[in-house]
């Protein structure tokens, strides 16, 4: 199936019932880990990326990677630029053909916000899906960490929708990016925040929450939830086991398809426990 956009992602998981899982791919054995996974499950997913992550490849490969291994599979699944800082950084994501996008400015002031927003809004042709951050969401992403970190105020959340016409909101409720151990959802919070407002919400920082915490995010709103840290970790640890078992190790297509064994585990781990009803 060619790569849908985020707006589809979002109604067939509302109109089932289901929680997006967001998987940051960097490479080839990520994203056919991901895509293994979404296969085994049946769940629409979204698959992303962030500028600190196209370092390497540029956003046209990541694009041709995802859409070519996406040919082969019936589950739709959107292209998604994760934590766009920049508008520069939203241009180049459309113009490889990205079908969703996020801009990120939430660190500046809520005026501020709004305004990078609403651009990053114009630049989005309709069918493009559009999700922005209010609250600025802590712990370190790619060893990037905010200035500062503040939890989404529900009051707030409205006017910002509308303001921006966002079509998912990121919020901060508890959650932080990478491994943070004491990372809690604040559900009270997530309750006031999803009854302010009109479009379905996001969580980013999936990796460092409790499975117990992840099973009930489908019940405030919550439409698509981001994993990314797991993910790496996996890799790495995949690798490294490799290494550590035979330091003269020179099969690298063994140990890469080792390693896409051990990300699939893990995000269709992280699929089943946000929707337990496909348990």
């Amino acid at each position: 199936m060619p790569l849908v956009s985020g707006h589809e992602v979002i109604s067939e998981c509302t109109s089932r019932g289901l929680l997006a899982g967001a998987f940051n791919t960097t490479n080839i054995e990520t994203t056919m880990g991901i895509v293994a996974a979404i296969e085994r499950t049946g769940v629409p997913t979204f698959i992303q990326v962030a500028p600190t992550n196209v370092a390497l490849s540029g956003y046209e490969y990541i694009y041709d990677m995802v859409s070519r291994r996406l040919a082969s599979t019936d589950v739709p699944v959107a292209l998604h630029l994760d934590h766009g800082k920049s508008l520069d950084a939203v241009e180049a994501a459309l113009a490889a053909d990205f079908t969703s996008i996020m801009i990120d400015d939430s660190e500046a002031s809520y005026e501020d916000n709004i305004a990078t927003s609403v651009k990053a809004r114009a630049l989005c042709p309709p069918e493009i899906a559009l999700e922005a951050e209010l609250g600025s969401i802590g712990g370190k992403e790619d060893d990037v960490a905010p200035e500062f970190a503040s939890t989404t105020d529900p009051s707030q959340v409205a006017h910002f929708v509308d303001a921006v016409g966002c079509d998912m909101l990121a919020v901060s409720v508890g959650n932080q990016h990478g491994f943070v151990p004491n990372a809690r959802i604040d559900f009270d919070l997530l309750a006031q925040v999803q009854e302010a407002s009109p479009v379905p919400l996001v969580v980013h920082g999936g990796s460092g929450l409790p499975d117990e915490q992840l099973a009930r995010l489908h019940q405030f709103g919550v439409v698509k939830v981001n994993v990314a840290s797991d993910l790496r970790n996996a890799m790495i640890r995949s690798f490294g086991e490799a290494y550590n078992a035979n330091p003269k190790e020179a099969s690298l297509i063994r140990v890469s398809k080792n390693a896409v064994v051990a990300i699939t585990d893990v995000v269709e781990a992280r699929i089943r426990t946000f929707n337990p009803s496909i348990n």
